[in-house]
């Protein structure tokens, strides 16, 4: 056997290895069935549209009607032009979902210590450790996809920025330039920004130990090497990032104009998100227990507390029959930590803590700062508002560049998730090399079980006086069920924090029992190895389940057609007219999404100017609005409670001539202009529009006059014209400048923004086509961007690999 391949045959027995398990843990894809994912079903519902045109058309739109009353799609698996980046990471993700993401976990992270001067063994065993963490399972069970996605990618990210600081510049930055184009492929800007933040931390500890070491030069050599390769990263990801970046502007997550909520009283004004939706998934200070105790606030919001609990009782004695009293028993509200929702907690795992601890007394230097520092820094961000902390996040919301753009402070702990595996295994990489001497270790032992199990003794003999399991939303459970449930409650409780407390206890003292045989000599590296294996796994995937298991797949049809059409549905889809739908009724979202253009749907950056116009007047119902919007059909509840489609005579239609335009100075006056406007004779716009000079004094009316839609898809409408005298049309079309384009008789027309987000121009006497197209530039920009960049990234790694061969020949 060439050396070669002996050389890379345990790399590739690993990664069989991390197949084969990814594959077992999410055994039921082996079924052809899926896994339910409630994000990912709301998602199908937004794109329906989209892949529906292109299945018909082969063609991509990067617009969409089916939602919020029409969006880009950028945000909704779009496909650009020259995406090269994307079949690469396509090709990486060739397991079914999600078993693809499990094996990036993997993978990343292996690589990430390999680059460490990591032994593949413990590479392999930090890798399962990393991949099983508790919170990257569940983001997966919920289909937080791009999310999984994107920390998948991280640990390739620091790989490729640590090679380059170790002097490796060419393969340092060929992989940092390839690990960031995957980063931002995945499409997660929340998880490549908390990213950058350790990168920041790695960044000063580099440049300490450069001022120590006076190594400058190397520093800021390697530094500039950094940045090219960022700029190589963005340009193969040009298109995605420049849409994203412009439809930012437009978005939720861009600055609004008004200067009042929909009440009246002065708003907040912010470039970004509120603080209070920032800061509504706040982690408790307690909670930081649950990365080393998993059920130590009772879990995931509602666990299944089983027949033994007191729960069940409670309901037995309530005279409720078993089978129903167990079925109650699945919901039990054991949560009892201060998040509005959780899922599961965010556990590491004993094992991990335990080892993690370790190393902090063993492992020395640089490593161990970043390390450190990124994990504390994550840490206290996680805690958001709460106290004594909530100062270091208001900085960070004020200050910080781009921080009030993202929500869910309690995701930044994805730093963490990464930073503690890794100084776990140095723990490990210390014990087993002669870098400390043996009383060394043996006292690193020593305190590391005085923190870790002396920790889980505490909690288990004083609970009872430390704390009192009583959650934020226990007033409501006491008021409905009464003070017996609650007393029963509580004692599930209990019941939770001790039995996951002593299984803490049990392995930490196994994992220390493993170590102190070691410096006996009663146990070899490998067997070492073979038990913390074990241990991980049995510890990691036995909480996993919990909470993500064969029991969350569905048939494959279930999830790539969720929504079933009823009656109601296909009466509506077979009226030929082009139309929006405001479903009051459905409790999934993205329903009406599915099958017709709707007022509503599920994303996290709606368009800012239609958020605001549904808190204001949609969201109440105001017919003028609704009116203007086109909205036939309003699906309400009748007496029985049955849904029905109540239609409104009085809806637009998709374009009409107004009598008069309203002038206004602010968009404050705009929108409150819209409460009892007639939208169908007035329109409203801001006097300082860019439209002014184009508007007439005098608007004459001609009451024959029509506009009537020939032609109606997604990037494409066609309105056929006729008026005997020059007036102005309004179209009940969003709004949006970056994109749209409007031709008369097949030349390029301006038109405005009026009623706060519709479309309007004028419009001669005669007949007349007027087309609105969808022709983004940024597409064309960032295509033309992204194949340059793939082109000098070929060449770049050609020339690369060609310099470390010939380098290599001239040292033989």
């Amino acid at each position: 056997m060439p050396f070669s391949i002996k050389k890379f045959l345990p790399h590739l027995l690993v990664l069989l290895g991390f197949v084969i398990v990814s594959l077992a843990y999410f055994n039921p894809v082996l079924q052809g069935k899926s896994i339910y994912q409630s994000d990912i079903v709301h998602y199908i519902g937004m794109s329906k549209q989209q892949k529906d045109f292109k299945a018909a058309t082969g063609e991509e739109t990067y617009w969409t009607n089916s939602a919020f009353g029409g969006m880009p799609t950028y945000q909704l698996g779009a496909h650009y032009p020259n995406n090269f980046i994307k079949k690469l990471d396509l090709t990486l993700r060739f397991l079914p979902r999600p078993a693809d993401y499990l094996f990036l976990y993997f993978l990343g992270f292996y690589i990430l210590l390999l680059v460490l001067k990591v032994d593949y063994k413990l590479a392999a065993l930090g890798a399962l450790a990393f991949g099983f963490s508790t919170y990257l399972i569940i983001i997966l069970g919920v289909g937080h996809n791009s999310k999984a996605h994107a920390i998948a990618y991280m640990p390739l990210v620091l790989s490729g920025i640590l090679l380059t600081f170790r002097k490796r510049y060419i393969f340092g930055f060929l992989l940092t330039a390839l690990a960031l184009a995957l980063e931002l492929v995945a499409n997660h800007p929340q998880m490549t920004y908390y990213l950058m933040f350790l990168v920041i931390i790695l960044g000063i500890v580099y440049l300490v130990d450069a001022y120590k070491k006076q190594e400058f030069p190397h520093f800021f050599k390697a530094v500039g090497i950094l940045v090219l390769a960022v700029v190589l990263a963005v340009g193969l990801n040009a298109t995605g990032f420049l849409a994203t970046q412009e439809y930012a502007k437009e978005s939720t997550r861009g600055q609004s104009e008004l200067t009042i909520n929909p009440d009246g009283s002065p708003k907040e004004m912010t470039t970004g998100l509120d603080r209070e939706y920032i800061t509504e998934y706040s982690y408790g200070i307690l909670e930081t227990f649950n990365l080393y105790i998993p059920r130590f606030l009772g879990g995931g919001s509602h666990e299944d507390v089983g027949k033994e609990s007191e729960s069940y009782q409670f309901f037995l004695k309530q005279g409720v029959p078993p089978l129903e009293a167990i079925e109650y028993t699945k919901q039990t509200p054991t949560y009892w930590g201060e998040q509005t929702i959780v899922e599961a907690p965010a556990y590491i795992g004993a094992v991990v803590i335990f080892l993690f601890v370790f190393g902090l007394f063993l492992v020395k230097g640089r490593l161990k700062w970043w390390l450190v520092g990124g994990s504390i820094l994550s840490l206290i961000l996680s805690y958001g508002d709460s106290q004594p902390f909530k100062f270091i996040t208001d900085f960070f919301i004020d200050y910080v560049p781009f921080y009030n753009k993202f929500r869910a402070v309690s995701s930044t702990q994805v730093i963490l998730e990464l930073c503690i595996p890794v100084l776990a295994i140095f723990g490990l990489v210390r014990l087993f090399n002669d870098f400390n001497k043996d009383e060394e270790k043996l006292k690193a032992l020593k305190f590391t079980v005085m923190i870790t199990a002396g920790l889980a003794v505490v909690f288990l003999l004083f609970k009872s006086s430390l704390f009192n399991f009583v959650g934020g939303s226990d007033g409501y459970y006491r008021q409905n069920y009464g003070p017996q449930f609650m007393d029963a409650l509580i004692a599930d409780r209990k019941t939770f924090f001790t039995e996951d407390t002593f299984r803490t206890l049990v392995l930490v003292l196994l994992s220390a029992g493993a170590i102190y045989l070691f410096l006996k000599k009663k146990l070899s590296e490998t067997k070492v190895i073979m038990a913390f294996a074990v241990l991980i796994l049995i510890d990691l995937v036995g909480v996993d389940r919990r909470y993500v298991n064969n029991d969350n797949f569905v048939s494959s049809i279930k999830m790539n057609k969720p929504y079933q059409a009823t009656e109601l549905d296909i009466a509506i889809m077979n009226d030929p007219e082009h139309f929006r739908v405001f479903d009051l009724v459905s409790r999934a979202p993205a329903k009406a999404s599915y099958f017709y253009n709707s007022l509503t749907g599920y994303h996290a950056a709606k368009l800012k100017r239609y958020d605001e116009l549904y808190d204001f007047y949609i969201s109440k119902n105001n017919i003028n609005v609704l009116n203007m919007l086109n909205t036939k059909y309003i699906i309400a509840e009748d007496e029985e409670g049955k849904p029905f489609p109540f239609t409104n005579p009085d809806a637009n239609g998709n374009a009409w001539f107004v009598e008069n335009i309203m002038l206004v100075n602010s968009a404050n006056e705009e929108m409150m202009a819209l409460d009892s406007l007639d939208t169908r004779r007035v329109a409203v716009m801001m006097a300082d529009s860019d439209y002014g000079s184009f508007l007439k004094e005098d608007i004459m009316i001609d009451t024959t006059a029509s506009i009537s839609v020939e032609e109606y898809k997604p990037n494409y409408i066609k309105y056929q014209s006729s008026s005997g005298v020059e007036g102005f049309a309004v179209f009940s079309e969003i709004y949006y400048k970056d994109g749209w384009n409007a031709y008369l008789d097949g030349a390029l027309t301006p038109y405005s923004r009026v009623d706060y987000l519709l479309r309007g121009m004028n419009v001669p006497a005669g007949n007349h086509v007027i087309e609105f197209k969808f022709e983004p530039q940024v597409v064309k920009t960032g295509s033309r961007i992204a194949l340059a960049s793939s082109i000098v990234f070929v060449l770049l790694f050609l020339g690369g690999l060609f310099y470390n061969f010939k380098k290599k020949d001239t040292i033989k």
